[in-house]
Parts: C-alpha cells; structure tokens; sequence
C-alpha cells in the first residue's frame, strides 16, 4: 500500500473515532451519519488490512495497531491544517514543490498536467490564498505555498513512517533511517552506531546524506531526512528544531609531520605566525579558535583558506606548512600513519557538543528510537575509552 492510496477523509474519520471514542460523536464531528462514518472506516481497515478499533457496546477502543497508527495520522492531520484538503490536491501541490514545474511533476507522479493544475489551484482556492504565481513561463511557490508544501512533506513524511510500521508490524520490515551526517560524527560515532544498529536490524534501510549543518538545515526543516548528527549551536536558535548532547568533543592543532612547530613547546604567538585553515564563521569550530587567540589577547592569525572539509584539510596540510583546529577522531588514520601530528598548546581550545538535531515535531518510529540509542550507546563508550587514556 502506498501512502497516496490514503482518503484524508477517511483518515480525519478515525482520528475522530480515537479521539471520541464513539462512532456518533465522531460523526458529528465530521459532519458525516454514522452509517457513513462507520462505512469509512470499514474501507480504511480493509485498505490497512488490519483492525484498528475493538468495537464494544459503551463504545471503540483502539487496538494495538490502532494505537501504533493513530498518532502518526493525527500528526499528519495537524500538519495539513484543513479539511478542505483532498489526498488529489495534497499530492499534487507536493508534487509541483518537488518537481520544480508541472511537467517535471507530471514525469514525476503520472498525473497529468490539466490534474495537477485543477488540483493545485482548486487547493488555492479553497483555502483563500495564492499558493503558486507565473513569472513568464516559470512557475514559482507563493511564501504561503513553500509554508504548505513544508507542511505536506511532513504529513508525507509520518504517514509513510504510519505504513512502514504496520508492515513491520505485519513480519515486513521498510522501515528506514534518513542521517544528515556533518563532518565530525562521520569519523567513529556514525559509523559505530550504525554497524551496532544493523547488528540487530539488518532489514532497516538506512540513508546517510553528508553536509555541513547549513547544507543539512533544509532537507531536516522539510522531512527528507530525520536527523542531523554533529556539533550542537549553543544556543539554538531554530525554534521548531530540538538537541541532545551526546559527548563532548575537545578539538586539537593538527599539522603535517615535520612541521617546524612539531615536537615544540609552543607560544600562542608561535601559533598566530603560521596560516591557518579553519571552518568558515557561524561553526562552533571557528568560535573555538578564535577563543584560543583572543583570550590572550593575540591578533588572530591569517586564515587564507576557510573549509570545513577534512579531506580538503588534510591534503593542504601535508603539502603545506599550514595549521589548523580538528578533532583527533577526524585524522585518526593520519595520525597513526604519521602523515600528520599535534601540536601542542599552551592551553586547550573549548569544547564542543556533539549530537542529534531533530524536528520539534519529530514523531521517531521504533527503529529510529532505537538507533538514537545507539549513538548514546556509542557515545557513552567513546567518552570512557577518551577519559581511560587520559
């Protein structure tokens, strides 16, 4: 079953019914008879092929499929914000959003174009506001129109995470996992978490897509992926985004072998003589740095080249006489292959949080409650073995 398959009306029906808990009262408040309202979810149980309500004389209670689907189709509901949204205008104004033009969404879906059109502007319409405009033969989202289409995409995203539970639930599992991976969890904690993760589900399909938070803060906004794993912003300042700290990471400076400063006791004003590369303003990497020089009063050094990508990095420094700030964890095959070393320092740079981001609405299924517990599972054991060394 695919989640386009789904009759909203059939789904407000029961939420209604849930949340009432008679077939009467959730009738009035669909403004439906009860013998229509009952033949609705007659069809959606069938169409779910599975009962999601015990029915009983003083009224229905859920089952345990019930009760493992209704909150997803609740959050569903709220996200789409009104009745008078249709499963044919819900998925064309998604369509159009992903797609970028008619055609393309045409190509996408199978609607034709005339369906899509009649659809999106008959949501328009219903809802009273412009929801796309023509800018010659370029068809662009309304403000009101990216606001919805971030709202569809999210009712999207928890009625396919509803369906991929109750086949689970079934003995079928495609449930997935959708990771914004930024550069430091991708050096052990990522991966250890998900080698332990699919130890245990190996069915789960997992998606890593790698970005700095910036690159990552839309696909997470719109429900294309679930979480982000990496630095923390202290403080947050994206209110419908949540944290959770996971270990704390202590990041050292890290230059070729060889570097006139190896082996050295360095002054912080040594330090300053030397180009640097660091992340770009805004990253909590750049804070750090900029801490490590300005508390003691030293002009910060020249920083010619400004990338958050370790690869990147680590080239330029083995080539060059450059320094820069990074978690041991990122250069660990470096290190041991002596292509680079630390430096040390006269103090140590902050601290940095490293964890989850997620969605303030954020309903995680099963799977993916488990796989947070992995990362702290994970996290937990790094941060032992980092105090056991030290």
């Amino acid at each position: 079953m695919d989640w386009t398959d789904i009759n909203l009306r059939h789904l407000r029906a029961t939420v209604e019914i849930a949340d009432r808990g008679t077939m009467n009262a959730a009738a009035a408040a669909v403004n439906l008879t009860q013998p229509a309202i009952t033949q609705a979810l007659a069809r959606f149980e069938a169409m779910l092929d599975v009962p999601l309500f015990d029915r009983r004389h003083d009224g229905m209670t859920v089952t345990d499929a019930g009760a493992l689907l209704v909150p997803r189709f609740h959050a569903a509901l709220d996200h789409i914000a009104s009745p008078h949204v249709t499963m044919a205008r819900f998925r064309a104004l998604i369509a159009l959003a992903d797609a970028g033009s008619y055609p393309a969404a045409s190509a996408a879906t199978g609607l034709s174009i005339p369906s899509l059109h009649r659809a999106v502007n008959d949501l328009s319409l219903s809802l009273r506001r412009p929801l796309v405009r023509r800018r010659g033969k370029v068809v662009m989202l309304t403000d009101a129109g990216v606001r919805m289409a971030r709202a569809f995409r999210l009712a999207r995203v928890e009625l396919m995470a509803a369906l991929a539970e109750l086949a689970a639930l079934k003995g079928h599992e495609t449930r997935s996992i959708a990771i914004g991976a930024m550069p430091l969890s991708r050096a052990r904690v990522l991966p250890a978490a998900v080698s332990r993760f699919l130890r245990r589900r190996p069915g789960v399909r997992i998606t890593i897509l790698e970005g700095s938070r910036a690159e990552l803060i839309e696909p997470l906004r719109n429900g294309a992926i679930d979480m982000m794993v990496g630095a923390l912003r202290l403080p947050l300042l994206e209110a419908d985004f949540e944290q959770a700290a996971l270990f704390e990471d202590r990041p050292v400076v890290i230059a070729r072998a060889g570097h006139p400063l190896a082996g050295t006791q360095p002054a912080m004003s040594d330090l300053a003589r030397y180009p640097w590369i660091i992340a770009a303003p805004g990253a909590p990497l750049r804070e750090s740095w900029e801490a490590l020089f300005s508390e003691h009063g030293i002009a910060l050094p020249v920083v010619p080249i400004e990338s958050g990508s370790v690869m990147t990095i680590r080239q330029l420094l083995i080539d060059n006489d450059f320094l820069t700030l990074l978690s041991p964890d990122q250069v660990t095959v470096e290190l041991e292959a002596g292509w680079l070393c630390r430096i040390d320092t006269p103090v140590s740079p902050a601290s940095r949080s490293i964890g989850v981001t997620t969605r303030a609405s954020w309903r995680p299924t099963t799977v993916q409650a488990e796989f947070i517990a992995d990362l702290e599972a994970v996290s937990r054991g790094d941060t032992e073995r980092m105090f056991s060394a030290s």
